[in-house]
């Protein structure tokens, strides 16, 4: 005959719940980042054993004078090739994490691997946005419904394929070269490439893709022009009229920016610490970014 047991009053019991050991699954989800796009479209330089802080030089030349019709037996003028540099300073970048030996020994997952997985998202983030910073710097503006400034921004000035011939118009009134001698590059955000998807002339980059290598974050083209989609792109709260959101895209073409490096990015431990008893990773490295042509782009700004 079977015995009415309470675990929770009877002497000696357990309660159930008590018994239960927690159990955690072996995914280990990390929180959604920005997926890398602006150093795909960056002139890259390595200078290994630049000190912290000193500059890396970029040579540019000037564009010559328009060639003249020759005169037999009349010597060819020569025109001297004139030369600037452009400088970016490289400066010492790095993000850590630290855990106790204690969490080490009792975690149910490899902790330094996980940190060593986040501390590269951080790193790719801040890359990212190093880079992003830069080309917002360029000289040429256009913003949307044609508004003269940001401030007369509304929520009807969205982004719009007469934004982006404007933009086209400018970068290729200034002779500025595209990127592989094909196409301008446009950063927009995902706010703003959902209001072109709607214009019938734009093109999805799956009508084609096939036809050459996509782009991290390519989502389609109109005009030559290519459209990396973005959550790095900033939002400028409260900025348009009305204390409207004005979002920001930029359109640039090729050798816009460079990218120069010292130290490429490399993973570092503190060492022992505390006798043992804590653990310290990170990632650093020495690198810096500048504009080489500042009128190679053009900010676009919309609602």
């Amino acid at each position: 005959m079977a015995t009415n047991y309470n675990a929770a009053t009877d002497v000696g019991g357990y309660q159930l719940s008590d018994a239960l050991r927690t159990v955690y699954s072996s995914l280990i989800m990390f929180a959604a980042q920005p997926v890398e796009r602006f150093v795909q479209f960056a002139e890259i330089r390595e200078e290994l054993g630049v000190s912290p802080g000193l500059t890396m030089q970029f040579l540019k030349y000037n564009s010559l004078a328009d060639a003249q019709d020759l005169t037999e037996l009349t010597d060819m003028e020569v025109e001297a090739l004139v030369s600037s540099t452009v400088s970016i300073t490289v400066s010492e970048k790095g993000h850590a994490v630290g855990v106790s030996e204690l969490l080490l020994q009792s975690a149910f997952t490899d902790v330094m691997a996980d940190g060593a997985h986040a501390l590269g998202l951080s790193f790719a983030k801040k890359e990212d946005s190093d880079l992003r910073n830069t080309v917002l710097g360029v000289s040429n503006v256009k913003y949307g419904g044609q508004k003269a400034s940001r401030a007369l921004v509304t929520t009807t000035n969205i982004m719009s394929t007469t934004l982006v011939k404007d933009g086209v118009e400018v970068l290729s009134s200034l002779n500025v070269p595209k990127v592989g001698g094909e196409f301008f590059v446009a950063f927009i955000h995902p706010h703003q490439a959902r209001d072109l998807r709607d214009d019938d002339d734009w093109t999805s980059a799956q009508e084609y893709a096939g036809s050459r290598a996509i782009f991290l974050g390519e989502c389609g083209m109109f005009e030559d022009t290519i459209f990396i989609e973005t959550t790095q792109m900033p939002i400028l709260t409260g900025s348009g009229s009305g204390a409207d959101d004005v979002y920001q895209a930029v359109m640039i073409g090729d050798m816009l920016y460079g990218y120069a490096i010292s130290l490429p990015v490399e993973m570092r431990d503190n060492g022992v610490q505390d006798f043992g008893r804590k653990h310290a990773i990170a990632w650093y490295s020495v690198y810096g970014s500048g504009l080489l042509n500042s009128t190679f782009g053009c900010r676009m700004e919309t609602s």
